[in-house]
């Protein structure tokens, strides 16, 4: 554990207590303090400011939705990394927390790779402050090597459609839809719809 995890703290807003506990063995193992609540209001009770510290929030919560406690805190000044978790049901919902400032999203069932890759990204901007970001022409070359039917895909997915919504619409099978997404994450060296939606959306 370096000097930066020992003072940060991640704060797990998640309505499954099973998960919960699943995510404070997994942060407790890379050296992270974890905090966990199951609902937004306990989360505000004991927040603390001063305390550096990062967010996993998932969007189903009860009574206060994760959506709306991502607007109370950027509406009071409670600025943390953000990394907002949705089954995939709730993707058009992911997409809106992106386009409201949450540092990724990243999409249920989740691998711990992925989940620490995030959250490794975030504790790195957090420190240095200095987001990481693609610069517009090499996201430009990068779009150049879609073909057109990519490119359309592309327009769907940063409108938080699903697979079978993007299907019907073009009038495709799920599996091609599906081969396209991974052919575009490919061309645009992204892992997902949060990197495509920070590069183009």
């Amino acid at each position: 554990m370096d000097g930066q995890t020992e003072t940060l703290s991640i704060y797990v807003v998640e309505p499954d207590e099973v998960a919960c506990e699943r995510y404070r063995v997994l942060f407790a193992a890379q050296g992270f303090e974890c905090v966990s609540f199951q609902n937004a209001e306990d989360f505000l009770t004991q927040y603390e400011p001063q305390q550096s510290a990062l967010m996993v929030l998932d969007l189903s919560l009860p009574e206060m939705s994760g959506a709306e406690l991502q607007s109370y805190m950027a509406e009071n000044g409670m600025r943390l990394p953000v990394i907002v978790t949705a089954s995939q049901a709730s993707v058009p919902d992911a997409v809106a927390a992106m386009r409201a400032g949450a540092f990724d999203f990243i999409e249920k069932p989740m691998a711990e790779e992925r989940l620490m890759g995030a959250v490794n990204a975030a504790t790195e901007m957090l420190f240095k402050k200095q987001p990481a970001t693609v610069s517009k022409k090499i996201v430009a070359d990068r779009l150049a090597k879609l073909t057109d039917r990519e490119r359309e895909v592309l327009q769907h997915l940063l409108q938080g459609k699903l697979n079978k919504e993007i299907a019907s619409e073009l009038d495709v099978s799920q599996r091609t839809v599906e081969g396209h997404r991974s052919r575009i994450r490919e061309k645009m060296n992204a892992r997902g719809v949060a990197d495509l939606i920070r590069m183009v959306g």
